[in-house]
């Protein structure tokens, strides 16, 4: 195997990464509106990915900043073409950050209620959105000779990424009120399985379109048996959950998420991006990766800073690993 097929399946696994940790806090934050009845129940749901999700975001910044370094075609007219929705979440990661840092600074209801909402609608979108981009990526863009993007952001707006869409947003709103359930006690944590429940069955009709449509238009023998172990895993999470057993439900949920990203990476390799208007045109693992050298270097420093990067969050998990309620949250507002 070339180093630029290892350096597809290392930002494939980012991809993965992103979405499995990012997805369950995407979805909490929606959830701040579907879930949470008062102003307290809304703070349990923020503090129970409080301590975590800025650390979520590394995987999306390492993801970035690999895919510049070893494939910048790819990112070039990755970063060109899908210019608005990128940038969208972009502004909504950044309001979002600054929603949860300054929601409690002031004790005014008003300010409290506007950070709030700016927390729902900047999670609900990029959830959307991330679904977009990779239904484009996969069904392919208008890419001409030069490598460059020459489409327009409607294009990018068709049946198959906006069903793309609405599967990342269900899939990740599921997930984190499955995460929800593991980490609150009380009522929220009952209401949040039934919701999960409900929840579940939607997102499982709308994954199995998306990702049947997948297989039959790209897929082959390996992605096959990614879409049925993410179809499985999907429909054990909401059996799971459905009995109470919110650790293996979430676990499963994640295990669905990871599939059907793998599916989607399956279905593009050796292409990164292909073109809509000529294969001839497609980028690829071999015409849009940088130097032998550059990747040589890139993955001696993976080597060495991935596992610590593993060890410090998974130690931050497990710090704050204990469930919190209503009852936990102090009556003072500010």
């Amino acid at each position: 195997m070339e180093l630029h097929d290892v350096w597809f399946v290392l930002i494939a696994v980012l991809w993965i990464g992103y979405f499995f940790l990012e997805g369950f806090d995407f979805g909490v934050g929606v959830l701040t509106k579907l879930l949470a009845r008062n102003r307290t129940e809304k703070r349990v749901l923020i503090n129970t990915i409080g301590p975590v999700w800025d650390g979520n975001e590394v995987w999306l910044l390492t993801a970035g900043g690999a895919t510049f370094a070893a494939f910048p075609e790819w990112y070039a007219t990755l970063f060109s073409g899908f210019y608005l929705p990128l940038l969208i979440i972009l502004v909504c990661l950044i309001v979002r950050g600054v929603a949860f840092e300054y929601r409690a600074k002031r004790p005014e209801e008003n300010w409290q209620r506007n950070w709030e909402e700016a927390i729902f609608w900047s999670s609900l979108i990029p959830a959307f959105l991330w679904g977009v981009a990779f239904g484009n990526i996969v069904r392919g863009v208008k890419i001409d000779a030069d490598m460059e993007y020459v489409g327009n952001f409607w294009n990018l707006l068709n049946v198959y990424s906006i069903l793309g869409g609405l599967v990342t947003l269900t899939l990740f709103t599921f997930h984190g009120t499955v995460f929800t359930a593991l980490k609150t006690v009380g009522d929220i944590r009952t209401r949040a399985r039934d919701l999960a429940v409900k929840l579940g069955l939607g997102t499982a009709l709308l994954a199995l379109a998306f990702l049947i449509w997948t297989q039959v238009d790209k897929g082959d023998g390996w992605s096959l048996v990614a879409m049925l172990i993410a179809a499985v895993a999907l429909v054990g999470a909401i059996g799971a959950i459905r009995i109470g057993r919110e650790g293996w439900s979430f676990a499963l949920s994640g295990v669905a998420i990871a599939a059907a990203v793998a599916m989607l990476f399956l279905t593009l390799f050796p292409n990164v991006m292909p073109s809509s208007l000529d294969p001839a045109w497609n980028l690829t693992v071999t015409n849009a990766s940088s130097s032998p050298y550059t990747l040589k270097i890139m993955t001696w420093c993976a080597a060495i800073a991935t596992p610590l990067v593993l060890l410090y969050q998974s130690w931050t998990y497990w710090v704050f690993r204990k469930r919190i309620g209503t009852q936990h949250i102090a009556d003072a507002a500010h």
